[in-house]
């Protein structure tokens, strides 16, 4: 039986092309998700990925084939995709695989509104459907369709609708002349942050701005620290206000301040929480597990209802919709905005940073001082032959603890609350690694703790 068990993930679909995803794979993925999403017409885009061509090719030519029309709005970021789908009130596909090297592709899927496809709502049907398919086929490959029969194809670019949007969620008459530097990583940034920032009062500086798939300067990831070397020197060199770091489809951003200090997710979060409570008092924010103690403290102080969630995108956006809320942030640099179509989009984030630089007057690291409350050790990923299984040894100890050991929870994965400290350790839903997230008051306690969550997960595995 063909499988596809290795690329369908939690919330996308991900893998190396060719040996573990293909045009063949991408026809019959095509028409699974037409048959699922049941509309006239099916938005589909792509990232700079030499790849995407032909995948996003097939995928289109098996949805037509299902009598579903396709509308191509090329080269695009993944919140370009999911504003479409919002704007237009159509299913989209976004070809990319985000942060991944460039011998990997993929598939992010969303319904019409930009409401998420993941593997509760819809992927475990669709991987089920395309499997079907693929037995159908057998090695001859799917049949012949007479290009006549299919329903049409069209091209359409919304990227300056896009830009309007984006900057709908500032006072523009607000900004003032900032110096910003953003690193595109050879990315989809470098299209849409260009168009975002033109006739802004900004002077603007983009590094690695080519589209290439190869990403020759450096890795599209910049939850690395080493990925934002460059961005840091250069912050530093033109004397930038903020440094943006965008990933390879340009839906998360990671700051860089004035001083060329790396800024986390979370405080990111708590920063743009405050903003958006700001301007709409009392609605409720949601954070996932992974966040800082002080993004669910500035949601409480600033008078806004604080909701913990899983991590990932497809699970935010449903409990976005449940509860109204206004916004939601993620440690991975992930930030929903309800009046995005509860979307994910760096670049909105990036912009309400800008205007409260704009409005405020004060440098970035002064305005997120009153944040830097813990110590957090970063996600720490360990490749173990069994992830889930290891969550499962360490959540059994804490159980058998009986509180000795910390509270626990299981919201996603196991966090254990141990008073003046917390860890989450949960197995991450794209990769086959174990993740670790470390907060304590302090550099030396958090590395104090990480050591001895580290050698209790050794010695369990070993035992």
């Amino acid at each position: 039986m063909a499988s596809l068990s290795t690329v369908f993930k939690a919330y996308d679909i991900r893998g190396i092309v060719p040996d573990e995803l293909n045009a063949t794979q991408f026809r019959a993925i095509g028409m699974a998700v037409a048959r699922f999403t049941g509309g006239p017409s099916l938005l589909i885009a792509r990232d700079m990925r030499e790849s995407g061509v032909e995948l996003s090719r097939a995928f289109a030519e098996g949805a037509r084939s299902q009598g579903v029309s396709v509308i191509d709005l090329g080269l695009a970021s993944t919140d370009l995709l999911y504003f479409a789908a919002g704007n237009l009130d159509a299913p989209g596909a976004m070809f990319t695989a985000s942060h991944n090297p460039a011998k990997y592709n993929g598939l992010k899927l969303c319904l019409a509104g930009a409401r998420p496809i993941g593997r509760d709502t819809g992927l475990a049907e669709i991987q089920a459907t395309a499997e079907a398919l693929l037995d159908e086929w057998g090695t001859s490959g799917p049949p012949d369709v007479d290009p006549a029969t299919l329903a049409p194809l069209e091209q359409q670019s919304v990227l300056d609708a896009y830009a309007d949007h984006v900057r709908s969620f500032v006072d523009t008459a607000a900004l003032r002349p900032l110096r910003v530097v953003a690193d595109t990583a050879n990315g989809m940034g470098g299209l849409v942050a260009p168009k975002v920032f033109e006739g802004l009062p900004f002077e603007v500086e983009i590094l690695f701005p080519e589209l290439d798939g190869n990403f020759p300067n450096h890795p599209a990831d910049p939850i690395q620290p080493e990925n934002l070397v460059s961005l840091q020197a250069l912050v530093l060199e033109r004397g930038a206000d903020v440094g943006l770091a965008f990933d390879g489809d340009a839906d998360r951003v990671f700051l860089v301040d004035e001083l060329a200090q790396p800024v986390s997710g979370s405080l990111t979060t708590a920063l743009v929480a405050s903003s958006m409570l700001d301007k709409h008092p009392g609605s409720t924010v949601l954070y996932n597990c992974i966040c800082s103690r002080v993004v669910r403290e500035v949601i409480e102080e600033k008078g806004g209802v604080g909701i913990r969630t899983k991590v990932g995108h497809s699970f935010i956006k449903q409990v976005m919709a449940e509860t109204g809320a206004v916004f939601g942030g993620e440690h991975s640099g992930h930030y929903y905005f309800r009046d995005n179509y509860r979307a994910d989009s760096g670049i909105i984030a990036a912009m309400v940073v800008l205007e409260l630089l704009s409005v405020t007057g004060k440098p970035l690291s002064e305005l997120l001082e009153p944040f830097k409350r813990y110590a957090a050790s970063g996600e720490i990923n360990t490749m173990v032959p069994d992830p889930a299984g290891a969550v499962e040894l360490l959540a059994a100890e804490v159980a058998a603890a009986g509180g000795a050991l910390g509270t626990a929870d299981r919201l996603d994965g196991l966090t254990v609350d141990r008073g003046d400290w917390w860890y989450n350790l949960r197995p991450s839903n794209t990769e086959p690694l174990l993740r670790l997230n470390v907060e304590a008051p302090d550099s030396a306690s958090c590395a104090d703790h990480v050591a001895v969550v580290q050698a209790a997960i050794a010695r369990l595995l070993n035992t």
